[in-house]
């Protein structure tokens, strides 16, 4: 004779479940927010640059493993029967989907999302900043001009690509102000498969410059998704500038 199931046996389980997922839900979409307020409330073109830098694409990605477990909830918040093996099978489904999707993102956010913030940042950082003094925008000095306003160490820096540094200044009154970036934080597309995880992961410096001779300086390059490797040997000069030659494969 066959068992007669009730289908209100698992009532609690799938109220919890859906509450489990749009509270899930709720905390993602306020994450998002938070993170598009603060951006919409910074008014500072550096601030709003250092936080789309710093905390962007990890905000995204907390808000979606978050939504993806919500998701995984809600899967499971329409039980009417349920057995071992059932238990077995939904759970593994259900694991399964949620670490494909999850996966999907994360290199969705690693490999693809780094083209789109890295436009934005590159308006931020050159956007004509505003002088307090007057209220009129600032001239963005040149390689050469920054250096009368860098000391020794902001110079040394510079010169192994560990630190950038932008130098604005009031025509007006003198007032300057001096905004610091890393030297190579940010990847270059990659030549092999046009990913942008291209990056300089060391520096050695083959010969120092002096005031009669240029030095030299060995730039190491490999992709972080394909792990293509390349030099470049980039040509130092006591003022900071630089030349790079083309590069080499290894």
């Amino acid at each position: 004779m066959n068992e007669i199931v009730d289908p209100h046996q698992y009532d609690s389980w799938n109220e919890m479940a859906r509450n489990i997922a749009y509270l899930g839900w709720v905390i993602a979409i306020l994450i998002i927010l938070y993170h598009v307020v603060r951006l919409l409330t910074m008014s500072d073109a550096k601030s709003k640059y250092d936080y789309i830098n710093k905390s962007e694409i990890r905000t995204l990605w907390i808000a979606a493993v978050i939504l993806v477990i919500g998701c995984c909830f809600y899967a499971n918040a329409n039980i009417v029967e349920l057995s071992p093996l059932w238990i077995f099978v939904r759970g593994f489904t259900t694991f399964a989907m949620g670490m494909i999707v999850a996966l999907i993102i994360q290199n969705l956010l690693k490999f693809y999302y780094p083209f789109f913030i890295e436009k934005r940042l590159k308006v931020l950082r050159y956007k004509p900043r505003v002088s307090p003094k007057t209220g009129k925008a600032m001239k963005l000095l040149s390689e050469e001009e920054e250096d009368a306003y860098l000391d020794e160490g902001m110079q040394a820096e510079e010169n192994v690509f560990s630190i950038d540094y932008d130098v604005w200044k009031d025509e007006e009154t003198g007032y300057v102000k001096i905004e610091r970036y890393s030297g190579h934080l940010h990847a270059l597309q990659c030549p092999e498969c046009n990913y942008q995880t291209f990056k300089v992961v060391r520096e050695e410096i083959l010969k120092n410059p002096s005031p009669v001779e240029e030095g030299e300086l060995l730039k190491h390059y490999q992709c972080g998704y394909c792990g293509y490797k390349a030099k470049k040997t980039v040509t130092l000069k006591i003022s900071g500038k630089f030349e790079e030659s083309s590069a080499a494969t290894v």
